[in-house]
């Protein structure tokens, strides 16, 4: 198997601690592929890079690194999508998911700080109790890597999601993304709002509940997001970065895909 991974960012004019040019982050793509697909692989990511709604970038970086030690094999999460008209029903629903997992208002508040600010290209681990910040570097955060899913899965996961009304690129690689994170045992739940101005859906994964996605967790056009990975206290940092980062895993088997639920169905039909 070969990772890809594509990032592409555009230069703006600013200054930033002593530089007149500010790196702009404008979208980035990764998976697990067998070598015979590693060219359309790339041409995907870099259309996707070259037409993207937060801009023309004017730097794509593609790395494709072949990978020798074996994968691990997961499921992928459940799918539901809870019922939210706007921002501020959104915010209430994401609390009442993580409290119920046991997150403190404290840690919550600093997963929603940490979303607000944004700019991050990786994921902030933040203590589910205290809200403490474990990643080394707080500027980069922890990136996801390597990750993919099987051809058998990926066809029934696009088939599940067609009936469902949501088999996007988006729903699939998000899916993909948090099954791996809450895969780990130290792993309590993930909180993702993107940051495309064009996407207003966001999601709470988590082992107990799956993959919930939450729409019109903020305004059309809006550039905030970022990703939060609440864990267990007296975790083991250093072993989850390192999965989380560079141990390959990928979806081999498939969930239901729910369809549109309360807050309240959702809770009181937890998935674990």
């Amino acid at each position: 198997m070969w990772s890809i991974r594509m990032r592409a960012s555009k230069t703006a004019n600013t200054t930033r601690e002593g530089s007149s040019k500010n790196e702009i982050h404008i979208s980035g793509a990764e998976g697990l592929y067998p070598v015979s697909e590693l060219p359309a692989v790339v041409s995907r990511y870099t259309e996707r890079a070259l037409h993207h709604s937060k801009g023309k970038a004017d730097k794509i970086v593609v790395t494709a690194e072949k990978i020798r030690q074996r994968s691990q094999t997961i499921p992928a999460l459940p799918i539901s999508t809870v019922m939210c008209r706007m921002p501020e029903e959104g915010k209430t629903i994401i609390q009442e998911i993580l409290f119920a997992l046991g997150i403190t208002k404290k840690a919550l508040q600093a997963g929603f700080a940490t979303i607000r600010k944004g700019g991050m290209r990786g994921a902030a681990i933040i203590g589910a109790k205290e809200g403490y910040r474990f990643e080394p570097d707080r500027q980069r955060g922890v990136r996801v890597s390597r990750l993919g899913i099987t051809s058998p899965a990926s066809k029934l996961l696009s088939a599940r999601l067609s009936d469902c009304g949501i088999n996007t690129d988006i729903v699939k690689e998000a899916l993909i993304l948090a099954s791996k994170v809450v895969s780990h045992k130290d792993v309590i739940a993930e909180l993702c709002v993107s940051d495309d101005p064009d996407y207003t859906t966001g999601y709470v994964a988590s082992e107990k509940f799956g993959y919930i996605r939450v729409p019109h967790i903020k305004r059309k056009r809006s550039t905030i997001g970022g990703r939060a990975l609440f864990v267990r206290e007296g975790s083991d940092i250093n072993g989850l970065i390192y999965y989380l980062e560079t141990m390959p895993v990928m979806i081999g088997k498939t969930a239901l895909c729910k369809g549109i639920h309360s807050v309240y169905e959702i809770l009181n039909n937890p998935y674990r």
